[in-house]
């Protein structure tokens, strides 16, 4: 059996799930240097962190009630922040139907010991969002990275709540509509939508939030990185660019180059059509293939971000295989799934990945399922 290769590759074949695709028009060459060499605390680092933030306040059109501070360890570190220093106040409950939010599970009931009320879903699928109890403290997955699934909306959190909503939006924020009307805490990296670098995550904060936070102590001993109150009282500091610990300022400047390219496309509607279309995109690929299914069979909390996709008759050593002659072709960069999902595909659809690489990403996938069964 003779096997067809493409006649084109993707220009741009990257398309992993963090750290994502770099803008298309970025270049090294490109980022700002004048904060390099400096001092984060001299006027000219505080001046770039401050300005990180702005925009990304102004693409994310997020309210003035709530405040924006760069942590160190990416959206993992901005998350167990917010848990070591608010959690323990009232009941929790943790919502999981993928990797990572199970991970928060077993930092809340095995590290914090709260013994938490754990609703789970398994891949693809997610948990009930109309069985929370709302006096407890909730934390979720906006848009599971290793599932392929996402809440619908904000619809199912109650604007009386009494405690707090603990988001994990790292493959959420700048591709969806968040009421953060609902959201007391969110997190996110720039490595995902932004296609920016690891080791910084972002943590936003809600007025209830920093109520909690001003008002409550937890019982156990906090590490300096995770220190978000002096004296009884919020540091705003860390909120007006005064990071807790060194940042990387190569790595704010190249997050700024990002958010600039952002708003010249116009904000947050540009990015949200950007990935639209590439999820509409590898769709159309997925529907005309029958040996291609999405893990998540419901549309409405199909994630248009990290989109997790079934292969026919595969298991893990299949799609290993499957992702490495791809790589090795230069067709498609990192496309395995999750190391803990059921085996599959796993491709990035976010703002940073040109549509027309999605397109031409088809005939490759069906250049290595052809190849590896007539193996």
């Amino acid at each position: 059996m003779t096997v067809t290769v493409p006649a084109t590759k993707p220009a741009r074949p990257f398309f992993s799930s963090g750290p994502c695709a770099k803008a298309p028009t970025f270049s090294a060459d490109k980022l700002a240097t004048e904060s390099l060499g400096r001092s984060h605390r001299a006027k000219i680092g505080k001046t770039r962190l401050q300005y990180c933030i702005d925009l990304m306040r102004d693409i994310l059109q997020l309210p003035e009630t709530h405040r924006i501070g760069i942590v160190p360890g990416s959206d993992t570190g901005a998350f167990e922040m917010a848990m070591w220093t608010m959690l323990g106040a009232r009941p929790v409950t943790t919502l999981a139907w993928e990797s990572f939010g199970e991970g928060w599970v077993t930092d809340v009931a095995k590290q914090l010991k709260l013994d938490p009320t754990i609703s789970r879903a398994d891949y693809g699928q997610i948990a009930d969002l109309n069985a929370i109890d709302f006096s407890h403290d909730v934390l979720f997955t906006w848009n599971g990275t290793t599932s392929g699934v996402r809440v619908p909306n904000a619809d199912f959190i109650p604007a009386d709540r009494e405690g707090l909503t603990f988001a994990d939006a790292t493959s959420a924020v700048f591709a969806y509509d968040i009421d953060w009307s609902k959201i007391d805490v969110a997190t996110f990296s720039w490595q995902k939508v932004l296609g920016g670098e690891g080791g910084h995550g972002v943590l936003i904060l809600g007025p209830r939030a920093v109520e909690r936070l001003e008002t409550y102590t937890p019982a156990w001993p906090l590490p300096k990185v995770f220190r978000l109150v002096s004296k009884g009282k919020l540091a705003e500091g860390v909120f007006k660019g005064e990071t807790i610990n060194t940042p990387s300022m190569l790595a704010v400047e190249d997050a700024i180059f990002a958010l600039e390219w952002a708003k010249d496309l116009g904000g947050l509607k540009g990015l949200q059509a950007r990935s639209d279309a590439n999820a509409a995109a590898l769709n159309k690929i997925v529907e005309e293939r029958d040996w291609l299914s999405h893990l998540c069979e419901d549309e409405a909390i199909r994630s248009k971000t990290s989109v997790c996709l079934s292969v026919a008759g595969a298991d893990a050593d299949f799609i290993k295989k499957f992702a490495a002659l791809l790589e090795k072709e230069d067709a498609a960069y990192d496309i395995a799934g999750y190391r803990d999902a059921p085996a599959g595909l796993r491709i990035w659809c976010g703002a940073t990945v040109n549509v027309e690489d999605i397109e031409a990403l088809g005939p490759w996938l069906d250049y290595a399922y052809a190849t590896l069964n007539a193996a």
